[in-house]
């Protein structure tokens, strides 16, 4: 999942996101990702948030009440922040 936009902490945003989440895991658990994909059926869930920015504190809190409630469905949640000047720059 890309989030390549910084965080401004609306409630829009934040909605929208949880959104794709409840997209993403509804994929995942009514069997739709096996179904489609049958080389990963049985392989453990894990989805990727890969933001341009870092998260803001509204966001961060979403992100660990959404970590925490995939944990009970055996799916992982990693966030990976990749900083575009960071990755423009060369040194």
């Amino acid at each position: 999942m890309n989030e390549p936009d910084e965080w401004n902490g609306s409630d829009e945003q934040l909605l929208a996101l949880q959104e794709r989440f409840n997209t993403y895991v509804s994929f995942l658990l009514d069997g739709e990702m096996a179904t489609d994909h049958t080389h990963l059926a049985g392989k453990p869930a894990r989805i990727e948030v890969r933001c341009a920015h870092m998260p803001d504190a509204r966001a961060l809190e979403l992100l660990a009440l959404i970590y925490d409630q995939l944990a009970f469905q055996e799916i992982k949640l990693e966030v990976v922040v990749r900083d575009k000047e960071s990755m423009t720059k060369s040194e």
